[in-house]
């Protein structure tokens, strides 16, 4: 009976997998940031990429965890989709997030990163559109990399793999996503994914990382925003 559930277990996550090898491909390709900017708005062609990465890396698979399991609510449990250890997350992100601010800061002040960040240089029109921008970001972004990336791409392979293995395969993976970003930032999602994944292991969680990667993200936003839009009418262009 043991042996026939691991077999089951195994089976449904490989398909959560073949699906995924899809949904990667789709997004580098037909429902990439790129593809859409070249309608020319870049406010509505980002808001369109975080709507589609939501779909492909959210709510998709989460449809097919229902569908493929008997109690779908205790595999999204399995992958991190809860507080898990609250007392643990609450004081990782306490302390985290004064850190996390402090990296968002030290990230606008590089050049090649200002450059880069706000993905949407629309949004910066105004404190409306840019914090329905961050909304966005928030929820249709963040959200599902982290239970991409820190949940499904992890969790199920600490326990088939071990905690290194399983560490090293969500960080691989996630710091290839950022090729085409600033070195700087790619460097620094090495280090992220390692960082992160540990909290996540800590804590049974990935709602904890999701608040601190978030955090550094929207934190370089807005310091970036302050700094050369939000006075200069840069916003505009």
């Amino acid at each position: 009976m043991v042996l026939e559930r691991k077999k089951e277990r195994i089976h449904k996550i490989a398909v959560l997998l073949l699906y995924l090898s899809a949904a990667f491909a789709l997004a580098l390709t037909v429902f990439h940031y790129k593809r859409f900017l070249k309608k020319g708005d870049d406010f509505r062609a980002f808001l369109l990429y975080f709507a589609s990465f939501f779909f492909l890396f959210f709510a998709i698979p989460c449809g097919l965890i229902f569908i493929l399991n008997r109690e779908p609510f205790q595999f999204l449990k399995e992958i991190g989709c809860t507080l898990g250890s609250s007392k643990k997350g609450f004081s990782i992100a306490a302390i985290g997030a004064p850190l996390a601010v402090l990296a968002g800061f030290i990230g606008s002040r590089n050049a090649e990163l200002r450059r880069f960040y706000p993905f949407s240089k629309r949004a910066c029109r105004g404190p409306k559109k840019f914090m329905a921008y961050e909304t966005a970001y928030l929820f249709l972004y963040y959200l599902p990399w982290e239970f991409l990336y820190r949940g499904i791409l992890f969790f199920p392979f600490v326990s088939a793999l071990g905690l290194i293995p399983a560490l090293c395969l969500q960080t691989i993976l996630s710091t290839l996503y950022h090729i085409g970003h600033p070195d700087s930032e790619i460097f620094a999602s090495l280090a992220a994914g390692f960082l992160f994944g540990g909290i996540a292991y800590i804590t049974g969680s990935f709602f904890y990382t999701t608040f601190l990667h978030a955090l550094v993200g929207i934190s370089t936003d807005i310091f970036i925003y302050r700094r050369d839009y939000k006075f200069s009418g840069a916003g505009s262009r």
